[in-house]
């Protein structure tokens, strides 16, 4: 293993890029990195399969790459993410490195790049790493807060409180219906997700340039996806068109838009979340959530929903990366998208926000949540709307009239309903507020 003074693994044309896009200091992310190493490691030993490279030359690139993909060398890839729009600045990159740990006689070009081209190897290496960190970290994230959610759910079946529409009162539902339907916006979500996997899964790997395959050998692609699907489990696929794989990242574009709308439904939960749990005296006071610290460096008792706060900056963190994602996926001309690193990084840190939001919510905030039951019965018994109940038995224009007048007098519905003739028989069959929640359950 070779390196500078340094101690930097890298060469001369990584340095290069480092002085050509000093932008923002941040670097590519690490999964995408690990991910180059073991395409790198893998793409070595395959041509070792194949007859083109030596076979103890190729075993001590793989070794390199292998440690690359480890994460043993992480902090060598300090090339600035918002550079060369193939990413080929961050290939050469791996390329330099890997030559370095590998030793005497291995070429970046010639034998670490063997048989493969930025243009199909980044895009590959992206691809993966969206995969794997959606499969494995993301989707399990997901299913934790659902199961949270299903809990509370279960928990509150019978605590009845107002429903609200337009921020005003509506007829009454219970909690427990709320909380299964967060449940099924989360589910839902991950479905979305699990949809547009498969169309991740087909990676360009193998068209090198332009989508052509030269200067690779006909074998070399399906072989190494078949080494990686193996050695990780992940689902690793050919593309329907090698020309459509090489020139758009539209399979990105769609996973992008189904993590945008995890976050608009996470953005919508952890709204209705802190609205119930406002208060505790001046507002809805339906939940209690979790005291996890002072929420208030001046006033004495306060409590704060910190955790729907995170929430809601992380969606909208991701729906703004999703943005710039669309934007870039619109980039271009004929064989190469060419703002592949711009997509990686956004799309990769909104897989990790998502993953790390959904644990969080569910472990600090969900699985802590308490009932208010004298807050729930007090919305529910003070909702005028429940004279919804009245229609089928007295006419729309007789309910509204009894509501009119109990807003007005700041009497009850009871009150005013018997003042106006309505029957107590009547009355008391049709407001019956668990049998209206329970009327509004599916099935």
């Amino acid at each position: 293993m070779a390196t500078d003074n340094n101690g930097h693994l890298w060469g001369g044309e990584t340095d290069k890029a480092i002085g050509n896009f000093p932008v923002s200091g941040e670097p590519i992310p690490v999964p995408l990195v690990r991910w180059l190493g073991r395409i790198k490691a893998t793409a070595a030993r395959v041509n070792a399969d194949l007859g083109l490279l030596d076979g103890e030359l190729a075993g001590r690139i793989a070794e390199g790459g292998d440690a690359v993909g480890r994460g043993e060398h992480d902090d060598q890839f300090p090339i600035d993410v918002f550079q060369t729009g193939s990413g080929t600045s961050s290939n050469m990159n791996a390329n330099e490195v890997i030559a370095n740990l590998a030793g005497e006689g291995a070429h970046p070009n010639d034998h670490v790049n063997m048989g493969q081209s930025s243009n199909d190897v980044f895009p590959s290496a992206v691809h993966l790493a969206a995969v794997d960190e959606a499969t494995n970290d993301l989707l399990p994230a997901l299913e934790k807060l659902e199961q949270s959610f299903a809990a509370k759910a279960t928990e509150f079946h019978d605590i009845v409180k107002s429903g609200r529409t337009h921020l005003m009162d509506a007829v009454p539902v219970t909690l427990g219906q709320e909380f299964g339907g967060y449940a099924a916006q989360v589910r839902l979500g991950a479905k979305r997700i699990r949809l547009a996997l498969p169309q991740v899964s087909q990676i360009p790997l193998g068209g090198t340039a332009t989508g052509t395959g030269l200067n690779t050998h006909p074998d070399f692609a399906s072989k190494v996806r078949e080494r990686l699907a193996a050695d990780t489990g992940l689902t690793i696929s050919a593309p329907e068109d090698p020309f459509e794989a090489q020139g758009n990242r539209d399979s990105l574009v769609e996973l992008s838009g189904a993590l945008k709308v995890v976050a608009v439904s996470l953005t919508k939960i952890a709204n209705d979340i802190a609205w119930m749990g406002s208060g505790p005296r001046a507002g809805l006071g339906e939940i209690f959530l979790p005291e996890l610290q002072k929420g208030s460096s001046i006033m004495p008792g306060k409590v704060n929903p910190v955790i729907p706060e995170v929430i809601l900056q992380i969606g909208a963190q991701v729906i703004g990366n999703d943005t710039a994602i669309t934007i870039a996926g619109t980039q271009g001309n004929f064989e190469l998208n060419v703002r592949i690193p711009l997509i990686a990084r956004n799309l990769l840190e909104s897989i990790s926000l998502l993953a790390a939001g959904s644990r969080l919510f569910a472990e600090k905030c969900v699985d802590g949540i308490e009932a208010n039951l004298q807050g729930c019965t007090d919305s529910a018994e003070s909702t005028l709307a429940v004279a919804t109940a009245l229609n089928p038995f007295i006419g729309y224009d007789k309910a509204a009239e009894i509501v009119k007048e109990a807003a007005a007098s700041g009497r009850t519905l009871r009150e005013v309903a018997l003042e106006l003739g309505v029957d107590e028989a009547v009355f008391n069959e049709a407001i019956n507020l668990r049998k209206i929640a329970a009327g509004n359950e599916a099935g």
